[in-house]
């Protein structure tokens, strides 16, 4: 990537991954002059794709007392502390303390603007303290800001990646003429970047040729645009692999293994009452083998355990007692074994537990362990489906897309179990659509998973970025980073407000699309 020679604004990145905040800000006629990051994977990318000596990087944010002068900070703190995937403990999680470090260096050093990111969860109603406590602290340091969050789809991108940036400035009159950028039509959808070659990729069209592009399936043949995200009635453009949820385009463990219409009748119940409070805490609980009678008095065990013989269901030691004269063996198992005696005797009441959350312990495996080596007895066995988390899905898939959609949901660093299908199906009706996806996709194996080229495309990336080979460490990178064109759109309604005097007036003219939701402060 070729330096900005003549840049109109300086800027800062800390959590800086591989420079996402740095692509948008340097397009958008800024000059970096230090960044902070802890990752060596991301900093060797980073460093290769800016031509950055890894010598010139400012390092561990907890060992940073000053930054460099500049006109713009940018952050994308960790976000584990607020994410719904995380164990939602804030800021007694230590990253959460992470904030407080970026806090004290946008105190020390007084930019003009700041841009911070994080995930959705921290506008979220459970996270409201930690939100106030953060604007708070942003307004000591003599701060005023507007959290607002923001669909990376609504911008450009075909992705749907929905996180809170926090916009703040130093001078009161610059923040009352901020205005967020307005939404506009998105040039690329899903198909539109599904096996592309690099060299076609390259360009992006601009919105007023949308009408004459033309998108490539996964075969290289032209596939005409502009289909509607969702098809007649309630059928989506892709299929979710799921025991835990129904729908027209939801697949079953029973849809995929030799099922009789009985055992399936005996899933569908326990779908249908798995989440009703009568029979536990949580929003989805085992049922025993007298609530499924409860339900149905002609279910016998031997049909459950048919089902679990199937790798479909799965049975679960859900209430506990203490083994008496027990000595547990480590500080795991007394921190259960007090819990148990306190009277948390189920294992959804055990998952509740925040002092069992907060020593971050893996609460199955050590009830598990409790119950081989006769520290606590199985009072109550309980029946639940094999595929219970949603992310994971049935046997590695949660998602297929089909090419038309208009969307891919939220890349994650973790690698996310969705998949694109090879071709596209027609069906007249929701039933014919399902049977046509098995046999015509599923079983032909006609799926894949998206390729670096694509994900670049799908965070704003340009598909020559240049990344390390192993899919596990790419994605991580791109998973971890800002969505580039949301940034672009934030730097230019910011140059809008006058307070980057250099920033080229120019480059502020065409405003991407956004879906913008103000958070109240």
């Amino acid at each position: 990537m070729k330096p900005i020679d003549e840049p109109g604004f300086t800027h800062v990145e800390l959590f800086a991954g591989i420079g996402g905040f740095r692509l948008a800000l340097d397009a958008a006629g800024g000059r970096c002059v230090g960044f902070s990051e802890i990752n060596r994977d991301a900093i060797a990318t980073y460093c290769e794709n800016f031509l950055e000596d890894p010598d010139s990087n400012l390092g561990d944010i907890t060992k940073i007392t000053r930054l460099p002068p500049h006109d713009v900070l940018t952050a994308g703190v960790p976000c584990q502390s607020w994410s719904i995937a995380g164990r939602n403990l804030g800021f007694d999680d230590d990253r959460g303390q992470l904030w407080n470090d970026t806090l004290f260096l946008l105190h020390q050093t007084q930019p003009k603007v700041f841009i911070f990111e994080n995930v959705k969860g921290l506008a979220d109603p459970r996270n409201q303290e930690a939100l106030a406590y953060i604007l708070d602290r942003i307004r000591q340091a003599g701060y005023f800001a507007r959290p607002l969050v923001i669909n990376s789809s609504d911008y450009g991108v075909p992705q749907d990646r929905v996180r809170i940036y926090i916009v703040g400035f130093r001078d009161k009159a610059f923040f009352d003429r901020f205005e967020p950028p307005p939404p506009q039509a998105r040039p690329w959808q899903l198909q539109d970047v599904l096996g592309l070659e690099a060299a076609q990729a390259k360009a992006t069209p601009k919105p007023d040729c949308i009408d004459q592009q033309e998108g490539f399936d996964l075969f290289g043949q032209p596939m005409a645009t502009g289909r509607s995200h969702s098809r007649p009635g309630t059928r989506n453009d892709f299929f979710l692999f799921n025991d835990i949820r129904n729908g027209p385009t939801t697949i079953h463990s029973w849809d995929l293994k030799p099922t009789t219409e009985r055992q399936k009748d005996i899933c569908l119940l326990i779908l249908r009452n798995r989440r009703k409070k009568a029979f536990g805490l949580l929003d989805g609980n085992p049922l025993s083998l007298e609530h499924l009678r409860g339900l149905d008095p002609s279910i016998e065990e031997r049909e459950l355990e048919a089902l679990v013989a199937l790798g479909i269901l799965k049975k679960v030691a859900y209430g506990f007692s203490a083994v008496e004269g027990a000595k547990p063996l480590n500080e795991q198992q007394i921190l259960v074994m007090e819990q148990v005696l306190a009277g948390h005797r189920s294992l959804d009441a055990l998952r509740e537990c925040r002092s069992i959350k907060l020593a971050r312990l893996s609460l199955e495996k050590t009830l598990a362990v409790m119950l081989e080596n006769d520290l606590l007895c199985c009072v109550e066995m309980r029946y639940e489906f094999r595929y219970t988390k949603i992310s994971t899905g049935i046997d590695g898939i949660n998602r297929i897309f089909l090419p038309h959609s208009k969307v891919f949901p939220t890349l994650v660093a973790s690698d996310a179990n969705d998949f694109v299908a090879l071709r596209d199906i027609e069906a007249a009706s929701a039933q014919e659509y399902k049977r046509k996806f098995l046999d015509e996709i599923f079983k032909p194996g006609l799926f894949r998973k998206i390729n670096k080229a694509e994900a670049c495309r799908i965070q704003g990336f340009p598909t020559d970025f240049r990344l390390p080979e192993a899919r596990s460490r790419w994605m991580k990178l791109l998973g971890n980073s800002v969505s580039v064109p949301v940034i672009q759109a934030l730097i230019h309604a910011i140059a809008r407000t006058g307070c980057l005097v250099n920033a080229p007036a120019a480059q502020a003219a065409a405003m991407p699309r956004l879906e913008i939701t103000e958070v109240a402060a």
